[in-house]
């Protein structure tokens, strides 16, 4: 069943002049190579140029974080895009690699001052997952690299309006 499609994705713009950073995990490649075609779709589609996606691959959905903090720190990203997928199973590993994924991405977004865009399914059946990878517009990572745009947009918009005088910590 599909959710509440009011927050739908409108036209995508913006990203020309940005750099952005993809990164997939390989585990479970079936759903998060769709996700990576997604997330470069969005951004393409928003203006991004092929030569400003940096596109890396990871083991697992632990690596993600690691990765995506790494790129962040070159200086050369404008945001990233993190991709993987998680399926519950029958232990609690699930729970385990779910949360710390997505902490890891937070804790590594504001360590770093680069935004990064949560596209990590967590899903109970690989069902779900395929529903959420599905080609198009619907697309989860398709959803975070538009959201990596806006992100970037923003953040660039943020650091250009400091009041003069005003002292970064």
């Amino acid at each position: 069943m599909r959710g509440d499609t009011t927050g739908a994705i409108g036209p995508l713009s913006g990203a020309h002049g940005f750099r952005f950073a993809i990164v997939y995990s390989r585990f479970n490649d079936a759903i998060t190579a769709s996700l990576r075609d997604g997330a470069r779709s969005a951004l393409l589609e928003a203006g991004a140029g092929v030569d400003d996606i940096e596109v890396v691959s990871v083991p697992g959905a632990f690596e993600v974080p690691q990765a995506a903090r790494s790129l962040a720190e070159t200086g050369r990203f404008d945001a990233v895009v993190c991709l993987g997928c998680v399926i519950r199973g029958a232990t609690p590993h699930f729970e385990y690699i779910a949360s710390s994924v997505a902490q890891a991405i937070q804790d590594a977004a504001g360590g770093t001052g680069v935004p990064m865009a949560f596209g990590v399914l967590t899903t109970d059946t690989w069902e779900q997952a395929e529903e959420r990878a599905v080609a198009g517009r619907e697309n989860k990572g398709f959803e975070a690299g538009a959201a990596a745009v806006e992100m970037a947009q923003l953040f660039r918009r943020l650091h250009a309006t400091r009041p003069a005088g005003f002292a970064s910590s």
